[in-house]
């Protein structure tokens, strides 16, 4: 039986609720470790428990859970950091695409439903395979602190 090693999972398994928010970069409630981005009225983070390498998630620095509540300036500064974002990953990691949604509700596949926020996933020939199908497990290619440390080099490129 092959064995596919991914330590940093361990930290989803075990973890605890978290009381406070996890968007909510102005408290401490937040690793800040792996924010990248962090713009006038939102930020970019890796994800820890990506669906794919790269996972990136976006979100309004403001507290907020709907979408029509957004402020024309925050809805313009969620997509600034939302293009800067796919830019950097696209230059890191040249995606063939990209998946970009939000999901709304538990029913629609939010896992946090309190604070809104933007899923930038990259897609790659051949991502999809049967291991999800048949054992249940994602293969992600690349350490969070790996991909963190190329995307803080091009960004002091630009």
């Amino acid at each position: 039986m092959d064995r596919l090693w991914a330590p940093w999972r361990l930290g989803y398994i075990q973890r605890k609720k978290q009381k406070s928010c996890v968007f909510c970069i102005r408290k401490k409630s937040v690793s800040k470790k792996y924010v990248f981005i962090k713009n006038k009225l939102s930020f970019a983070i890796l994800n820890k428990f990506p669906y794919n390498n790269g996972h990136v998630l976006v979100a309004p620095l403001r507290h907020i859970k709907d979408i029509s509540r957004l402020k024309y300036d925050e809805v313009a500064d969620l997509f600034k950091t939302i293009t800067e974002a796919k830019d950097i990953l696209n230059r890191i990691l040249g995606p063939c695409g990209f998946n970009i949604g939000i999901n709304i509700s538990r029913p629609a596949g939010a896992g946090i439903t309190g604070h809104l926020h933007i899923h930038i996933v990259p897609r790659f020939s051949g991502d999809t395979n049967f291991m999800p199908v048949i054992s249940g497990t994602r293969i992600i290619s690349q350490s969070l602190d790996d991909l963190y440390k190329r995307i803080k080099k091009v960004r002091k490129l630009c």
